[in-house]
């Protein structure tokens, strides 16, 4: 007979560490599971600074927070680790984090934090403490697949889908993992924590980036990347030079404001080159982009992919957006994601997500980070110049 966790043993009889990060989410997974009898063991990591963190509102994994965990741990009774990952963190996100503003991408952190820290160090220290799970208080669920395999789903509560961040979770890693707030809202995760008693009740949410102590990423990738700082030019996307800027780091694909030069027409960010240092700016019809070619594919769907198939399925190629209608093709050992209906703004080093249906808990098919994107209007050349062949 299976337990709550879909493992085949007694809850006393299963170990579960909890990776807790000092917030309401998290402290809750370990209440929950030392309510039902688990034997939990509650790990936090210990990720970055010791100073400008500790009393900054909305940071995570340091300072108060690693405090506010341990009082957590102790209300529940259970055993509490700290485990110092403070240089594993800077090589596997911040330094990553820094040379993707270099190359002129937009990066997503978190997700780094996710697929090279808390789901691959982290587990493996689970499993030398002979856990049988390891749980923590991502908004996503996960449970078994035709393939008898665990798979990756949304959440019951949509607003707050964490799925995005997470396509790079592999089988092996949803195996031992395991997501009890999928089926909760917020604030019924919130009258959990009050239930608990636990102070932490109220707490607010963490940022994204947690690292950031002043909120301006600049400063970080300035001093790791200097190069990224470098001067260059403005370039409209017919050519013309129309001012400079202070490094690519501080412009993404999409962006409007604070571009820093006066126009007759609105211009977007549509395209950074970062080896001829150019910010290229473009009317906002110049951001539609018809496909993207993904690196770092990671697929999760019960059948392998084969050279040349086409899939259709739904892409996500923003967090704030809902998934849309496209189609993957697997090329030259390459992923591309036709974007049926096109897409504003997209952004190379951002994530595309793929899920089997548009909305209702759909499951996470995988994903990559975008390599680079195809505008509408290029593909649509491309298609007349077909055309006449």
């Amino acid at each position: 007979m299976l337990n709550s966790l879909d493992i085949a043993k007694p809850p006393s009889a299963t170990r579960v560490v909890v990776a807790m990060s000092g917030g309401v989410d998290s402290s809750v997974v370990a209440g929950l599971m030392a309510e039902q009898g688990y034997d939990v063991v509650g790990v936090t990591l210990q990720l970055y600074d010791h100073g400008a963190a500790i009393h900054r509102k909305g940071a995570c994994c340091a300072g108060q927070d690693i405090h506010d965990a341990r009082r957590v741990a102790e209300r529940l009774g259970i055993p509490h680790y700290v485990l110092d990952y403070e240089e594993r963190f800077r090589k596997a996100v911040i330094d990553r984090f820094a040379q993707s503003y270099a190359d002129g991408e937009t990066p997503i952190p978190c997700i780094d934090c996710n697929r090279h820290v808390k789901f691959t160090d982290l587990l493996e220290t689970a499993r030398d403490l002979g856990a049988d799970a390891l749980a923590t208080g991502h908004y996503v669920s996960s449970r078994t697949s035709a393939s008898g395999r665990r798979a990756l789903f949304q959440p019951a509560d949509a607003d707050r889908d964490q799925s995005y961040f997470l396509f790079a979770t592999t089988p092996d890693q949803l195996d031992l993992l395991r997501f009890p707030l999928g089926t909760m809202t917020k604030p019924e995760t919130r009258d959990h924590a009050r239930r608990f008693g636990l102070a932490i009740a109220d707490k607010a949410d963490s940022q994204d980036i947690c690292f950031v102590p002043t909120g301006r990423y600049t400063s970080i990738v300035e001093k790791l990347k200097p190069e990224a700082a470098e001067a260059g030019d403005i370039v409209h996307v017919d050519g013309r030079v129309l001012g400079r800027h202070e490094g690519v780091m501080r412009f993404t694909v999409g962006q409007r404001r604070g571009i820093g030069i006066a126009a007759s027409e609105p211009l977007y960010v549509v395209g950074l080159d970062a080896t001829r240092r150019q910010v290229i700016v473009g009317p906002r019809e110049a951001l539609a982009t018809h496909a993207v070619a993904l690196r770092d594919f990671n697929w999760l769907g019960d059948a392998p992919l084969a050279e040349g198939e086409t899939l259709a399925c739904f892409a996500k190629v923003r967090s704030t957006r809902p998934p849309r209608p496209a189609r993957l093709r697997l090329v030259d050992g390459e992923v591309e994601i036709e974007l049926l209906d096109g897409e504003d703004g997209v952004a190379p080093g951002q994530a595309c997500v793929l899920y089997d249906g548009a909305e209702g808990m759909a499951r996470v098919l995988g994903g990559g980070f975008i390599r680079r994107r195809q505008p509408v209007a290029a593909a649509r050349s491309a298609a007349a110049l077909q055309a006449t062949i």
